[in-house]
């Protein structure tokens, strides 16, 4: 953070601001809780005391089961915004001062009360010269400024607290910096519009998916400028109750959700394997649900169906295509958390997805390697062992019955254990991939996400499947084969020299080797330690034995009793130092 960032708060109100964190922290224990992922409910009053920067973090995450665990994340989403609503003033002084130009000339209408307000900025309904109804996020005053140095104190708090996090069970500096990304790409309404609008381009009228268009040339730094989008949260639909009077009623409900369950999920594996551009936070207050009613709305809708078949190749859809179409549609809002993947990590994750199909354990073991880093020497074996006892209960049981932010949480602890560092972008995948898990769930508790993604496992592997290629390689493998078949005989006799002459060397490796040899060495040291303290308890007993003629054999025989002495106390401190380390160390883990 540079120094003219920081000048928004006095050294003064940052000093005071410091110790208020400090206090608060030490006051509820947080560090020791969240890194040992004990007592949420003290860590979000905590974080309720600090405020706005803390509250965010808080909520950002109860999404992020690759960080903290599922107890954490149940808690984490009672944190509800202190929410203020700046007065109209406010607003159009921030409009002029951001744009240089006044309410009136910018918009033939606009709101005086917004149509929501959050802890980051408030919204309000506008329309432009043309006609256009428009929805305008303006950010509080001195937000930016605020989340910077909140940061900046959180780290220096940590660093005062001696916060040792090599020692937990949650990464924090990794957890830091997750954090610290996320909330500042949220407030950065430059990449907001950025990615707005490379995500209308990809979704906007595939099926039922809709995106608002992004005003570039509208939007500053602190106000976004979007397409006005009606609609209501999916999660009023959700809580809204499925008929038990009308038979036909409760089935005309079921397959509305059913179909509304397949649509993100087709539409989620699109953006991830066909764009590698996916939206990251699809929890439900970023998805409307909106009903067509009037001729209208219909016939806008066939309009961009038919932007988006040009944009795919087709020239235009059929009536039977546009009927197929029922009347409602989802849309997609907030994109300041986006995920993009490289073509190379796409595939990768792929090859998972393909593997899980498959229930085999070496190839989802070996798929999920490709995609992580290696933080030290890692036992494959050890770890197909490990998957495959871990995963077995899952793959055996239904998409409802599974708990899915404990799966990623085991999930993530299980690589850690083995050394295994899953990249950044895959996080955040998953991330993505559990929150539209748990909204398919509800709308439908019995849809399999692996069974819609089959069909795209099939069309992926025909995309990929290149048959000149495949026949090329297999030509070439033959011609090798083939050339090398007349030197078999050859290398067996070979090899039956080197085995009649002596000279054949048979190689055996153990499992966990390297430790078994330590503790080999450390053995060895010991009883060499040993063959050597009793050499001098003997010499030094032969020394006072024939020296009472002789004060300093005498002495010298003393003094290897006293060295001899120190030399067994301070082995006997080490080894009851390293039981009693021993001892915590289970003692946490049983915690």
């Amino acid at each position: 953070m540079t120094e003219k960032k920081v000048a928004a708060v006095s050294k003064k109100d940052r000093r005071t601001r410091l110790l208020e964190i400090i206090k608060v922290f030490q006051k509820y224990d947080v560090l020791f809780n969240f890194v040992r992922q004990r007592h949420p409910q003290k860590v979000r009053t905590a974080f309720e005391e600090l405020g706005v920067t803390f509250i965010k973090i808080g909520q950002m995450l109860s999404t992020r089961a690759d960080l903290v665990s599922p107890e954490f994340i149940e808690e984490f989403k009672k944190l509800q915004d202190n929410v203020t609503v700046d007065d109209f003033t406010v607003v159009k002084e921030a409009i002029a001062k951001q744009t240089g130009h006044s309410v009136d000339e910018l918009f033939r209408s606009f709101s005086e009360q917004p149509l929501a307000s959050a802890s980051i900025g408030q919204t309000h309904l506008a329309e432009l010269p043309n006609g256009t109804q428009v929805a305008v996020k303006i950010q509080h005053k001195n937000v930016k400024e605020t989340v910077e140095t909140d940061l900046a104190l959180f780290e220096q708090a940590l660093t005062i607290l001696k916060f040792a996090p090599d020692s937990s069970v949650i990464d924090m500096r990794k957890t830091l910096f997750e954090i610290k990304r996320a909330l500042l790409d949220e407030i950065d309404t430059v990449t907001e519009v950025k990615n707005g609008n490379e995500f209308y381009r990809l979704n906007n009228g595939q099926g039922i998916i809709r995106s608002p268009r992004f005003y570039a040339e509208l939007s500053t730094q602190g106000i976004l400028v979007s397409e006005y989008m009606p609609g209501k949260s999916i999660k009023k639909l959700l809580n809204e109750s499925i008929s038990q009077d009308d038979k036909e009623l409760a089935q005309k409900q079921k397959e509305e959700r059913s179909f509304l369950a397949q649509s993100l999920i087709q539409n989620f594996i699109k953006q991830v394997f066909t764009d590698h551009f996916f939206h990251a936070d699809p929890h439900p207050g970023n998805i409307l649900f909106t009903r067509l009613a009037t001729d209208n709305e219909v016939t806008q809708e066939k309009e961009i169906r038919q932007k988006f078949a040009k944009k795919i190749g087709k020239t235009q859809f059929s009536v039977s295509e546009m009927k197929q179409l029922p009347p409602y549609r989802l849309t997609y809002l907030d994109f300041g958390m986006m995920g993009r993947l490289s073509p190379n990590l796409a595939d990768g994750i792929a090859n998972v997805v393909i593997a899980i199909n498959t229930k085999d354990m070496r190839d989802i073991g070996q798929a999920l390697l490709a995609i992580c880093d290696r933080a030290e020497i890692v036992d494959e074996e050890e770890f197909y062992a490990q998957l495959a006892v871990f995963l077995t209960p899952y793959l055996q049981s239904g998409l409802g019955d599974i708990d899915f932010p404990a799966l990623l949480f085991r999930m993530i602890q299980l690589c850690r254990d083995n050394n295994l560092r899953i990249k950044s972008e895959v996080t955040l995948l998953i991330k993505a991939f559990g929150l539209i898990e748990s909204l398919v769930v509800q709308l439908d508790p019995d849809i399999s996400m692996l069974d819609v993604a089959r069909p795209f496992a099939r069309e992926y592997m025909v995309r990929k499947f290149n048959l000149q290629n495949e026949i090329e390689n297999s030509a070439y493998n033959f011609w090798r084969a083939f050339v090398a078949t007349p030197q078999i005989p050859v290398k067996v006799n070979k090899l039956l020299d080197v085995l009649t002459q002596g000279r054949a060397q048979v190689r055996f490796n153990y499992k966990n080797q390297e430790t078994l040899l330590k503790r080999i060495e450390s053995m060895l040291n010991k009883v060499v330690t040993a063959i050597i303290l009793a050499a001098t308890i003997v010499g030094s007993s032969l020394l006072v034995q024939a020296s009472s003629a002789h004060p300093f054999v005498y002495n010298l025989g003393v003094w290897g009793y006293i060295i001899t002495l120190v030399v067994v106390v301070l082995m006997i401190i080490s080894n009851l130092h390293r039981r009693y380390k021993g001892w915590r160390k289970r003692k946490r883990e049983k915690r």
